[in-house]
């Protein structure tokens, strides 16, 4: 996809930009390539600075929301999550062309936008910043798609070889108490329970924070009341930390060698077993399938479609994530584009290109 966009605050005639990104997924820690594309327009412009950003469609009320070093960015309902400049002060002559290659990193916790070929509704974008004549304008974010790193497949290939089904992958503000969260952001995963925990629990909520050395899991059970759309929950630290029931530490490293089936599934037992949860089934199980449809993934543009990406989860597409011998050796890792770069990219960088 191209976007165009006559740049409105900067003036009738103004530059028009486009974006091109490399065709292709990414995973999180990885980059991706393109370039922003500058038309002049009916007269020269003398430009301030060009720059990209990364947006997350998260519903954060009017204003954006606080949190720790200031007032969350927000256009449109977009949250920059980070930024590249690419260029400083230039002229862009009248009808001159001009394009930028650049490289961006994409941070580790960046939400996943796909899950075994299904729409997960986050709604991720690359866009420019151009600044001249004292204002800012930006273009349409480019759609930017996020797959799993192998990390994240074996642990929800087990929840779906175990039976638990997928609602929504929300986009939420707040911060895992305790862990190395960096993003004001995380995507947390609301799935059904599978049919052996059906009488203990009546949701799981599911959280992975990547990282370059390996990944955080978040578990939280019997998490009331998140299913009904509207925006997602405000600011604030959630509960746990490092050792808590439903905390765990996993590594990029060795995953063919583990059972993550009986691995995730000791997770969900004590889990369950530390909540003393034992919550007889009620009509509640049978409206979630009819409530869900309806429900709004925070950021997506339309809403999640319950029933398609529950077969995701709970049936054979997804169980194709479990099979980690079809990874190879995963020391492959280490060659991912961009993957152990990524540690070092700051939120701001000048473009060498």
């Amino acid at each position: 996809m191209v976007f165009k966009r006559v740049l409105g605050s900067l003036g009738v005639g103004g530059p028009v930009v486009d974006t091109v990104l490399d065709r292709g997924p990414v995973r999180p820690g990885g980059v991706v390539r393109g370039q922003v594309r500058l038309r002049g327009g009916g007269s020269g412009c003398d430009i301030e600075h060009l720059a990209l950003e990364l947006v997350a469609r998260v519903e954060t009320g009017p204003g954006g929301e606080e949190h720790e070093g200031g007032v969350i960015e927000e256009h449109e309902g977009g949250v920059v999550f980070d930024r590249l400049r690419l260029s400083g002060g230039f002229r862009l002559d009248a009808r001159e062309h001009r394009d930028v290659p650049f490289t961006i990193h994409i941070p580790w916790e960046t939400p996943l936008t796909e899950l075994s070929g299904q729409p997960l509704g986050a709604d991720l974008g690359v866009r420019a910043e151009l600044a001249a004549r004292g204002a800012k304008d930006h273009g349409d974010p480019e759609q930017l798609i996020v797959r799993p790193l192998p990390v994240q497949e074996a642990v929800l290939g087990a929840l779906g070889r175990l039976g638990f089904g997928l609602i929504a992958a929300d986009l939420r503000l707040g911060r895992i108490a305790g862990s190395g969260q960096k993003l004001p952001f995380h995507q947390e995963f609301e799935l059904t329970p599978a049919p052996r925990y059906i009488h203990d629990v009546n949701e799981i909520a599911l959280t992975l924070l990547t990282g370059p050395d390996g990944m955080e899991v978040a578990l939280e059970a019997d998490k009331r009341g998140r299913l009904s759309p509207g925006p997602s929950t405000s600011h604030k630290h959630l509960p746990g930390g490092p050792g808590a029931p439903g905390r765990h530490t996993v590594s990029h490293e060795g995953l063919e060698h583990r059972d993550w089936t009986g691995e995730v599934d000791s997770w969900i037992r004590a889990l369950i077993q530390a909540r003393g949860a034992r919550t007889a089934p009620t009509a509640r199980t049978g409206a979630v399938a009819a409530g869900v449809a309806g429900a709004t993934a925070a950021g997506a543009v339309g809403g999640v479609v319950a029933a398609g990406l529950g077969d995701a989860l709970g049936t054979g597409k997804l169980e194709k994530l479990g099979n980690l011998g079809k990874l190879g050796n995963l020391q492959r890792l280490q060659h991912l584009e961009g993957l152990r770069d990524a540690e070092g990219a700051g939120p701001e960088e000048e473009h060498q290109g």
